[in-house]
């Protein structure tokens, strides 16, 4: 072979290589509906798709496209399932009664913590995934860290919803004002403050730290100190995209797909949310009520039917949801995320 021959052959040689290292290598769109300031994107997201990429040897990479650029928030199980995305963040709740097991942790007085409440949810919840999202493969499940409620006027009972006008954190909260004769008003979160200060809410069910995130904390003074919902998420991926995965490299997506990293995905936005509870009792401008025991008991009995009503939505389905609620009651109480 002359030295031209050769060197031809060489470079043919190198451009099918490279051509087969780009056809191995796997190029993953991550979607969700948040600001990319937000600190799930900073403190999760990214931090756990550059660990995938770092494990993988470069193999996998992710573009993160925020702010609903891929579709609604409301629309992200979808997005997944269609391969508009790779992997979503998908908020069950958006999409009232499709997904009715996972929406047992937003029930009131359920959780105490998003932290390790993240990593038992998850150990609970990969026992109905497959069954419950079979369009997609569930990567993970994990939760906000438990929000309260939020008022112009001290309202420190369930009665003295009745009348007034909420705006709910999610379709649980939403039931659980109706219930108690309240009026859900229904704006994104961004909207909330100007909903609230032109009187047309008197109050939010929220985190503690959103809500001086998004200047709530200039309208509501008054806070009901208990942990009174959670918001819960999963991470769904793509079948196709994770199937026709190489074997190594659905190897890494698995080992990132744990109640471990749902944990540490949960982890940072949950220590931002609960700084803001300290700095709403530190702040002399705002009241801060810790419910007695009468009035905590009080709140319980009257959004008990929410409960009932979960069980017969489950059941109708045809579920044991006695079965379910007591394999959440006993992973969460093991985890001490349950409120007792």
């Amino acid at each position: 072979m002359n030295p031209k021959t050769t060197a031809k052959f060489l470079a043919c040689t190198a451009l099918v290589a490279l051509a087969g290292g780009a056809q191995a290598d796997t190029a993953l769109r991550l979607a969700h509906w948040l600001p990319p300031s937000h600190a799930l994107q900073t403190t999760g997201f990214e931090p756990w798709t550059q660990s995938i990429s770092e494990a993988s040897g470069g193999k996998i990479s992710f573009s993160i496209f925020p702010a609903q650029q891929l579709g609604s928030a409301t629309d992200h199980y979808d997005l997944a399932r269609d391969g508009i995305a790779d992997i979503t963040y998908v908020a069950p709740s958006y999409q009232p009664g499709r997904f009715p097991i996972i929406s047992l942790a937003e029930h009131p007085f359920m959780v105490t913590n998003g932290i390790e409440g993240s990593a038992a949810f998850n150990d609970w919840y990969g026992q109905y995934a497959a069954q419950e999202m079979p369009d997609v493969h569930v990567c993970m499940a994990f939760m906000q860290d438990p929000g309260t409620l939020h008022t112009v006027e001290p309202m420190t009972l369930p009665s003295d919803l009745k009348g007034k006008s909420i705006r709910p954190a999610n379709a649980v909260m939403g039931s659980m004002i109706s219930l108690l004769g309240g009026a859900s008003v229904q704006v994104p979160a961004p909207e909330a403050r100007e909903v609230i200060a032109r009187g047309a809410a008197e109050g939010i069910t929220f985190p503690w730290d959103s809500v001086y995130l998004f200047g709530i904390d200039k309208e509501t003074k008054f806070h009901v100190d208990f942990p009174l919902y959670t918001t819960v998420f999963v991470m769904a991926m793509n079948k196709g995209t994770y199937e026709a995965m190489p074997e190594d490299e659905r190897a890494v997506i698995d080992a990132h797909c744990t109640s471990e990293w749902a944990q540490k995905l949960a982890s940072g936005w949950a220590e931002q949310e609960q700084s803001g509870r300290v700095k709403a009792m530190e702040d002399p401008a705002h009241t801060v009520h810790t419910p007695t025991g009468g009035e905590l008991a009080a709140w319980r009995e009257a959004t008990a039917p929410l409960m009932d009503a979960w069980r017969k939505e489950v059941t109708a389905k045809g579920q044991d949801a006695a079965a379910i609620e007591a394999s959440f009651r006993e992973i969460m109480g093991s985890s001490n995320s349950l409120f007792e």
